[in-house]
């Protein structure tokens, strides 16, 4: 029998208040990868107050001795690499290089923000009364709920506690459905690295309830939430009412342009990479390739030769380039967005339909290219989370920016041409908040801002510094010793007129 996988809270791994379970599934093979607790409000209840107890000791940790357990959990991900990079082909069904590129992303984000625990950055700045001193400071927030997706199982939950930690708070931590043993395995990376009990809690369970809990929980003081567009914005609307600060990373439908003077060779290896990569279930991933007249011919017939060569199957195996898809719903509703493609209008050119490279087991569908494809399609403005890519001709630079910029979404967004002029044109006329030259639309690394525009989010970002603004206050600090009350504004004349 499969293991079951708890709730961590308080520094206790317990089962659910409801006693009941439900399985984690292998998207490839179809077998139970393990039985999980199902968590309702009792069980976040009792997280928070674990966290908010936690939170009184932790907040007074000097940040270097916080960032020294960080240090720890980065070496300990290193040693469970291969371990979890395993169990998250056979839970959410990536490929072996991608797992471990996962896992080696949460890794990088341990030591960066462990690095953190000695600057946290501030600033000084002058002040307009003599003998005073100002300066900004960023402080802890409290409790913060974080809730995760199952594409991204370990980088994504690291790109949110790690930076909430080390600031000073405590998490209550809430992965998606799909990835439940992953994140609990996340978890136990943080006990085992010493992480006082309380500070970092887990709680298994359907997004619904558990979610909504956090979402409206008064202890809660930040939302940190990555998902889909509508579930952001409903949770955005219940967490604003009661004042809580929120953290969206939504839906992304992004474009690869190329240019006629483009590497060809470069180009079809990045579109391949951005489309297929993960099976296309990548807020980054291309889902549109943006092509200028004269070169779109050359691009099409190669397109479509390579999709048609990459090698499905389980991810297990080193030489698999695309995995299945994480759920059954999931492969349905892809191949529901490829009906609508087909009713629209556009040429399919490859795939289209479910695959079945495990003899009738497992979420497989086929690479599928699109031709002919116009701006307003659907296909080309709604993002389908899978593997299908849709081509798009331009005729210039300009055409090609404005179909761009065109659609709800605005996160990644990439170039190929050889024109030095035209690449700095697409800097800063591409409306989104990652921009590519000559790389497809994925590979963010960690130390730079990550988010994007629009439907995308709500104008945060994550990793680099610029994540620590989702889980600190700025605090204002003036010390006066002049020894007699000055007012700022007020008293500037006489300033003025003691200097003569």
């Amino acid at each position: 029998m499969a293991e079951l996988a708890k709730n961590f809270i308080g520094g206790e791994w317990v089962e659910a208040r409801s006693g009941e379970t439900f399985n984690s599934i292998n998207p490839a093979t179809e077998e139970v990868v393990a039985v999980v607790v199902r968590s309702g409000v009792e069980d976040v209840n009792a997280a928070v107050q674990a966290a908010k107890e936690a939170y009184k000791s932790w907040r007074l940790l000097p940040a270097p001795r916080r960032g020294e357990i960080l240090y720890r959990v980065g070496q300990l991900l290193i040693e469970r690499k291969e371990e979890l990079a395993r169990l998250m082909v056979q839970e959410m069904g990536k490929v072996i290089a991608e797992a471990r590129g996962d896992v080696q992303e949460a890794i990088d984000m341990a030591f960066y923000m462990g690095g953190e625990g000695r600057r946290l950055l501030g600033y000084t700045a002058p002040v307009e009364m003599p003998n005073k001193f100002g300066m900004a400071l960023r402080d802890s927030v409290g409790v913060v709920g974080l809730i995760t997706p199952w594409n991204f199982p370990i980088a994504i939950p690291s790109w949110k506690s790690l930076p909430a930690l080390i600031a000073g708070n405590t998490v209550i931590f809430k992965p998606a459905s799909d990835t439940p043993k992953l994140g609990a395995e996340f978890v136990r990376v943080f006990q085992d690295a010493g992480l006082p009990p309380g500070v970092l809690n887990i709680i298994l369970g359907p997004g619904g309830s558990v979610g909504n809990a956090l979402a409206t929980h008064p202890d809660v003081r930040v939302i940190s939430f990555t998902g889909s567009t509508e579930v952001g914005y409903r949770m955005y609307a219940q967490a604003a009412q009661i004042g809580k600060k929120v953290s969206l990373e939504l839906g992304g439908k992004n474009a690869i342009i190329v240019m006629d003077d483009a590497n060809l060779d470069l180009a079809v290896e990045a579109i391949l990479w951005s489309a297929f990569g993960t099976t296309g279930q990548r807020c980054t991933a291309a889902s549109r390739v943006i092509v200028q007249k004269g070169i779109k011919p050359r691009l099409v017939d190669m397109l479509r030769e390579r999709t048609q060569a990459l090698k499905l199957g389980y991810g297990l195996e080193e030489d698999v380039q695309v995995g299945p898809v994480v759920s059954r719903s999931a492969r349905e509703g892809i191949h529901k967005y490829v009906e609508i493609g087909k009713h629209e209008g556009a040429t399919l050119l490859t795939g289209g339909a479910f695959a079945d490279p495990l003899d009738g087991k497992g979420f497989f569908y086929q690479p599928t290219l699109f031709d002919h494809v116009t701006p307003t399609m659907r296909i080309a403005r709604e993002e389908i989370f899978g593997p299908v890519l849709s081509i798009i001709e331009a005729a210039s630079l300009d055409e090609a920016v404005e179909i761009n910029n065109q659609v709800a979404y605005g996160l990644s967004s990439s170039i190929f041409t050889e024109n030095v002029n035209a690449a700095f044109r697409a800097i800063r006329d591409l409306t989104t908040g990652i921009v590519y030259i000559n790389h497809g639309t994925t590979g963010a690394e960690i130390q730079f801002p990550f988010g994007g525009t629009r439907g995308t989010g709500n104008g945060m970002r994550e990793a680099g510094q610029t994540a620590l603004d989702s889980f600190t206050e700025w605090k204002a600090v003036y010390v006066d010793f002049s020894g007699r009350l000055q007012r700022a504004q007020i008293d500037t004349e006489t300033i003025l007129k003691g200097q003569e």
